[in-house]
């Protein structure tokens, strides 16, 4: 990168005078969730974090593939808390890592974990991922509430059956029979978050992501009614009533779109706030790596780290040029390797921009530092 370059993108990627450089939404966040948020603060605009997601039965294989085949492994850790597939046509959702399915890019076959067994270990995992130094980030592929921790693939994505507007008012209005379903359904995940907390791990925590697209039970639920509620709502639950201060809050988009039966729209339609939001994510699929995606966000998250939640394939070492305060990019399990995937990883990881777990050192005083 030329000088003159480098100089105007982190010219561009800094914070405007006056802007916030806040600490973590929640004030009793733990020691550990503030030093990471900060890292994530310090690095936008100077690094790109590599990440890997990892499916929930597969534990760190996609993290090592990648090693394998560039020689470094990514910085972040990701999994999934998803849910057991019950349906005719597992091919369908095999993609998404249901835990009692066989991993994604294999013949689709039902396997005997079941949702604690599956779920017990990912948590095992992740607490030796931060152990080895990786940073962790999970997510929850969930069922609606009521059906538990079990169901047909089509209840999660309801493109042409998503709830009405009265289901939605049930669902975020206390008490009802289907918040008390929703609360019965998140305090099982907040079990295994406590078993990460009480280990000293900090979760980058982004539940119900892409959800100004138009295919999860939870998209597409717009304004002061919408998504805000349910956002809001798990916010209170786990941080209030769960106590769970050492979550990250990862407020989760996808880049929006405009595709028949698969848009996402405008990213503020959903926002829910910068008093509940730590990190701001867009997910990039199809190589759509519009400037737009990068500007928007970053202008929402005024100062705020943004990231690449999930893509493939990864981006080129010019979309990170050109878009550099994204703070880590995170291909989607076997994704990684699709196309020109194996090549982009290969590049990105040698750039001096780019962190994986070899670049980066965490200390006794569990400070976050770079080798460079």
């Amino acid at each position: 990168m030329k000088i003159a370059t480098l100089l105007l993108c982190l010219l561009a990627a800094a914070p405007a005078a006056g802007e916030p450089q806040p600490g973590p939404v929640n004030a009793k966040a733990t020691p550990e969730a503030r030093r990471l948020l900060a890292f994530l603060r310090e690095i936008q605009g100077r690094y790109t974090i590599a990440g890997q997601h990892n499916f929930i039965m597969s534990g760190s294989g996609f993290t090592e593939k990648v090693r394998e085949i560039a020689g470094k492994r990514p910085l972040l850790w990701g999994s999934d808390f998803s849910f057991a597939y019950r349906g005719e046509g597992p091919e369908k959702f095999q993609h998404c890592g249901p835990l009692n399915l066989s991993e994604p890019g294999t013949k689709p076959a039902f396997t005997e974990l079941t949702p604690e067994g599956a779920r017990d270990r990912m948590v095992e995992n992740a607490i030796q991922a931060w152990r080895d130094g990786f940073m962790v980030t999970l997510m929850w592929h969930a069922c609606p509430p009521g059906m538990g921790d079990a169901c047909d693939g089509k209840a999660i994505w309801t493109l042409a059956d998503r709830p009405s507007q009265e289901w939605w008012d049930q669902l975020t209005t206390d008490g009802t029979r289907v918040n008390t379903e929703w609360k019965a359904q998140a305090d099982v995940i907040a079990g295994y978050l406590k078993r990460l907390r009480d280990a000293g791990v900090p979760v980058l925590w982004r539940p119900y992501h892409e959800m100004n697209g138009v295919w999860f039970w939870w998209c597409d639920k717009k304004g002061e009614n919408g998504f805000r509620k349910l956002w809001r709502m798990m916010y209170d639950r786990y941080v209030r009533h769960h106590q769970l201060d050492n979550l990250i809050w990862v407020w989760n988009t996808n880049a929006p779109r405009d595709r028949p039966n698969d848009e996402a729209f405008a990213y503020e339609d959903f926002w829910p706030g910068l008093d509940t939001v730590d990190v701001l994510a867009a997910d990039v699929y199809r190589d759509d790596w519009k400037q737009s995606h990068h500007d928007d966000l970053s202008r929402l998250a005024q100062g705020k780290p943004i990231v690449i939640g999930e893509c493939a394939p990864p981006p080129t070492l010019e979309t990170l040029e050109s878009q550099p305060r994204w703070a880590w990019y995170m291909p989607w399990g076997n994704l990684v390797f699709w196309g020109n995937g194996p090549e982009r990883t290969k590049a990105l990881v040698a750039d001096p921009r780019v962190l994986s777990r070899e670049d980066v050192t965490r200390g006794d005083d569990g400070v976050y530092r770079t080798k460079r």
